[in-house]
């Protein structure tokens, strides 16, 4: 997808704040931090969204799913918390169309929905 400024960003055409890479994810520093902690996991290989996730990507999807941990862990957010949010078309707010999964952390977090 040469449109796609996360793809730009595994090929290295756009720098990044690298946290964590693997052969198959990249994890970074969000240019926009919503939280004192503000990083994005994504999977190099471009899905649009959580929509597009074939039965084929699981692997992958597992992956990205890890390396959120990871990256909370190598951050110092695990113990204290942090939240993973995943964004999915223009009314749950995604912005860029390549599937992405923020975490958030090293505060105190507002509730989002719900007491649970």
């Amino acid at each position: 997808m040469s449109e796609c400024i996360f793809c730009k960003i595994v090929e290295g055409q756009i720098p990044s704040k690298k946290v964590l890479e693997t052969d198959n994810i990249l994890v970074f520093h969000d240019i926009q931090p919503a939280a004192k902690v503000h990083v994005l996991v994504i999977p190099k290989k471009h899905i649009a969204s959580l929509n597009e996730v074939q039965e084929a990507d699981a692997s992958i999807m597992a992956e990205v799913v890890l390396a959120a941990k990871q990256a909370a862990e190598q951050l110092g957010i695990a113990d204290s918390g942090y939240r993973v949010i995943n964004n999915i078309g223009s009314d749950g707010g995604q912005v860029v169309h390549h599937i992405h999964f923020h975490v958030l952390g090293g505060e105190k977090l507002g509730q989002l929905i719900g007491n649970s």
